[in-house]
């Protein structure tokens, strides 16, 4: 085999024939720049490199002007073809590499929004992309070369332990992966414990408002990405984390050793009712109710667990009405005022994220009585 060709496909890629100039390693970056400043570097083909020479891609044979040019500033060099590999451009997007495999009328339902768990990306496929799906995981690989496996929603959150199906398209099928989110690292399984990434900016945002000395309960705490958080960023805090999912609970005891805080964090297996009714009552001065789909079924619970003086409470809801805020707002403070408390003020409120058209998870931050 031609040498040349044989170091051509070494390189990587099928080897193509240029012209090319051969200078000693010594003169290459002088050489790549002379060539760059006269539009003569092919930036298309990778540079080669055999025992002490650089061999650098020309688009074009060069003219004698270039040649004079390049004789005042190399003193060494030889004008010659050669085997190149093309230079290979990663893909910026699904778009770029998909533009040309899929039929036009279906780019416009590519999934816009993935989420990344670790090294986990999660998306959304339309029905008129089913038949596509495994070409799009793959496309997710290429384009994010962090990901070792891409998982399709392939249900709704649901149960008692607000888990989700998912279908493997691409990777190595694994569900369980180490997220870092603020500093924080969170061991998690998807299959078997809910998280979503997508509200990180609540677990900063709440884990900002705490203040130190506080007791904070956490009535549907998952792996603890509220819990965690709030023990790492401040000293003297005590945070009861209830979970009724047992893979959930040992997840969240393995962050709270993993972060290091779990002398801070008390895992508690259980209903979150009961536990508070048993345990927790009137020792909070905050709670976190992040169980949008039947939060309001808890707000008794939430009263119950703050201390007689009143504390902080941080509400999430669903609603798919056309001013989600109020609606939320309203439903917490009737459903506060069935309790023997009462709403002193409401200190905060915004739409977290779309669930669907028009339909938001909202959060309502209230001062409890």
């Amino acid at each position: 085999m031609n040498l040349n060709r044989f170091h051509g496909i070494l390189c990587g890629g099928i080897a193509l024939e240029a012209p090319c100039i051969r200078v000693p390693k010594i003169l290459g970056e002088q050489a790549i720049i002379h060539l760059r400043d006269r539009g003569l570097l092919s930036r298309e083909l990778k540079i080669q490199q055999a025992e002490d020479y650089l061999y650098v891609p020309l688009i074009k044979k060069p003219l004698q002007a270039d040649l004079e040019e390049l004789e005042k500033n190399l003193p060494e060099f030889e004008i010659s073809t050669h085997n190149f590999a093309k230079r290979t451009t990663r893909p910026r997007s699904l778009l770029d590499v998909l533009e040309n495999k899929l039929p036009p009328h279906l780019m416009a339902s590519l999934p816009r929004a993935i989420d990344f768990v670790g090294e986990i990306a999660v998306v959304e496929i339309p029905p008129e992309l089913e038949r596509h799906k495994e070409m799009i995981g793959a496309a997710i690989m290429q384009v994010h070369k962090q990901v070792h496996t891409v998982l399709a929603k392939s249900s709704a959150v649901e149960g008692l332990y607000r888990l989700r199906a998912f279908e493997v398209l691409a990777g190595a099928g694994e569900t369980a992966t180490k997220h870092n989110e603020y500093g924080c690292t969170y061991h998690v399984d998807l299959a078997k414990a809910y998280f979503s990434p997508r509200l990180s900016h609540e677990h900063d945002r709440v884990a900002s408002n705490v203040k130190e000395g506080e007791t904070i309960v956490d009535m549907f705490a998952g792996v603890g990405p509220f819990a965690v958080l709030i023990a790492k960023r401040h000293e003297r805090v005590r945070v009861y984390a209830i979970d009724v999912n047992p893979d959930a609970i040992r997840l969240l005891t393995r962050n709270l050793n993993e972060n290091r805080v779990a002398p801070k964090v008390k895992p508690i297996l259980g209903d979150a009712d009961q536990i508070i009714e048993e345990r927790l009552s009137g020792i909070a001065d905050r709670v976190i109710m992040n169980l949008p789909e039947s939060a309001i079924e808890y707000v008794d619970s939430a009263c119950e667990a703050l201390k007689r003086e009143g504390g902080i409470v941080h509400y999430y809801d669903f609603t798919n009405t056309p001013n989600p805020l109020e609606t939320a707002r309203v439903r917490l403070i009737e459903a506060v005022e069935r309790t023997d408390r009462s709403i002193r003020r409401i200190l905060f409120a915004r739409k977290v994220r779309a669930i669907a058209p028009y339909a938001w998870q909202v959060v309502v931050d209230a001062e409890i009585r």
